[in-house]
């Protein structure tokens, strides 16, 4: 537990010495309160971009607060996603291309040790600017549109925080098992982009998807009873989380080579 412990401080030291603690909080919070702010000024936004007959006004639906969350939450599921994946990718394999790897494998460090502080260092900088960006976005929300209650929106925040976690998991694993950063970022949208298709293309079949998190959590937003398969989708996450992080342990042990 001690060494986890060092490994993951040295996780949060690096982190803030390569700005990441500043970048990706900055960016998913911009992300996210730009949904309610354009959603409040599009009529005028379309007025000053011009090419309306003289005197025609635009009259848009005013969108409830839920509504605008749930837009929120599909920004992030698709920008947001890229961005975690970029801030995720070279945690492994810069330290296997510098060696640095080499200098911390040689200590009494587990590989378990090793890839959990990695992936709960990423975690806990992953999440916090999700529920930075998330509270803010809430605060706009309630000032700009209807209230939507503190209760609904920490409950469409855990739930989508399981696609997060399952991004960091599965990127992880990635990093133990390709080198070049560009590689792990390719699989890994690429992953993420097929499984919210086909979740998309083939519903009957895919209940059990996490690319359906993002649906419960609007059900939740917008006051709907919740769906049948929201503990399904719940489980199946959490296990292919817990799957990716179990294989990320098992490749890195198989490196003959840092």
């Amino acid at each position: 537990m001690k060494n986890l412990f060092i490994l993951w401080k040295k996780e949060m030291i690096e982190n803030g010495q390569n700005g990441k603690w500043i970048w990706l909080p900055i960016a998913i919070t911009l992300i996210g309160i730009s949904q309610p702010i354009t959603s409040y000024y599009m009529p005028q936004i379309i007025e000053m971009a011009g090419n309306l007959p003289e005197g025609a006004s635009i009259v848009l639906p005013t969108p409830s607060g839920g509504e605008v969350l749930a837009g929120t939450l599909s920004q992030i599921g698709t920008v947001g996603t890229l961005l975690f994946v970029l801030a995720i990718m070279g945690v492994i394999s810069n330290e296997r291309a510098n060696g640095s790897i080499t200098m911390v494998m040689v200590r009494p460090v587990t590989p378990l040790q090793y890839v959990a502080s990695k992936w709960i260092g990423q975690l806990l900088i992953t999440l916090t600017s999700f529920l930075l960006s998330y509270f803010l976005t809430w605060y706009y929300t309630n000032l700009l549109f209807s209230s939507v209650s503190w209760q609904a929106a920490l409950g469409s925040f855990a739930i989508y925080s399981l696609w997060i976690v399952l991004i960091v998991s599965f990127s992880i694993w990635m990093g133990t098992l390709l080198k070049g950063n560009g590689a792990i970022a390719a699989v890994s949208i690429s992953f993420l982009g097929i499984l919210s298709l086909l979740t998309s293309l083939f519903p009957r079949f895919m209940k059990w998807s996490p690319g359906n998190l993002r649906e419960h959590a609007t059900v939740l937003l917008i006051e709907q009873p919740a769906q049948d398969h929201l503990v399904l989708t719940l489980v199946v996450t959490i296990l292919l989380c817990s799957l990716f992080f179990g294989l990320a342990v098992t490749s890195f042990k198989r490196l003959e080579r840092f």
